[in-house]
């Protein structure tokens, strides 16, 4: 197993800023895709696979087959291209055990049947323990649950490359919120702890910038820098100091622009829901009078 034949692709999706990779063994020629994005316009109620479409563009330009498609969590902010992926290569789709966690959540908040979702990791082919290490090709792989903000948030260790799904976001951006249904401040700080334990060479991919200040794009940075430069937790930032910063800055955030759709369709490993009678999915959305 190695380290020098690692290729990493990125791809981005500039309506939720989200961040795609394509991770691959030069030898096998067997490759990963992280966090595969779906076009939704949430006005139309319409979706195309264009995203997805380029990821599968560029795997067959460069003869990799797809051998995973992982989820570093159920995103909030983009529905996954997971399920429309799988159906055009036949690979698995893998996320952390804790997706059962937040299915229970939100079968519950979406009133959903047994026959919709039994919350028992349905719709994945594969739930990662902490700790298990998987290859793809010849390249060492090893899933890192860093829950906090969300319960099922892993962090993909491939080959000397972490990528951190939303728990850390570029040092000048902070951290990952808290405040959605399992998140925990407390629990996102020891989270990267684990990380910041890593050698500080390791290299970080990141799933979101939202481009601070006008700055350029960023997707990567390092243990190293994260831990002397990270605006909410640094290598010395005391748990309750960060807390405190964290729960501060949620209480100010709105809640995310596509939220309902994500995660309905998510907890789904990117299926859409059922067809009714007349052929056509349905999203819900829970409404609250105040």
């Amino acid at each position: 197993m190695g380290t020098a034949n690692v290729h990493i692709e990125m791809f981005f999706d500039k309506d939720s800023s989200t961040f795609s990779y394509v991770v691959a063994d030069t030898h096998s020629r067997q490759a990963a895709v992280i966090d595969p994005v779906l076009d939704y316009d949430a006005a139309a109620g319409s979706i195309k696979t264009d995203g997805a479409d380029n990821i599968l563009a560029y795997l067959a330009q460069q003869q990799f087959t797809l051998q995973w498609i992982l989820e570093t969590h159920a995103h909030a902010d983009h529905l996954s291209a997971a399920d429309y992926l799988k159906r055009k290569t036949g690979a698995p789709i893998a996320i952390g055990e804790g997706i059962k966690k937040v299915q229970q959540t939100f079968k519950l908040v979406f009133n959903l049947g047994d026959d919709e979702l039994t919350a028992k990791g349905d719709y994945f082919d594969k739930l990662f323990s902490d700790s298990e290490t998987f290859a793809i090709g010849s390249l060492d792989a090893q899933v890192i649950n860093t829950p906090g903000h969300t319960n099922d948030s892993v962090s993909y260790l491939i080959a000397g490359n972490l990528f951190v799904g939303d728990s850390l976001f570029m040092p000048d951006a902070g951290t990952a919120r808290c405040d959605f249904p399992g998140g925990d401040a407390h629990i996102l700080f020891h989270s990267i702890q684990r990380i910041y334990q890593l050698p500080e060479d390791t290299r970080i991919f990141i799933c979101h910038d939202y481009q601070p200040n006008g700055r350029e794009l960023r997707y990567l940075t390092s243990v190293a820098e994260q831990k002397a430069a990270n605006i909410h937790v640094k290598a010395d930032t005391p748990e309750q100091e960060f807390v405190q910063k964290r729960e501060t800055r949620d209480k100010t955030l709105a809640v995310p622009r596509l939220i309902y759709p994500s995660v309905q369709v998510n907890i789904r490993g990117g299926q859409l829901p059922k067809a009714e009678a007349n052929g056509v999915s349905y999203i819900k959305i829970p409404l609250t009078l105040k």
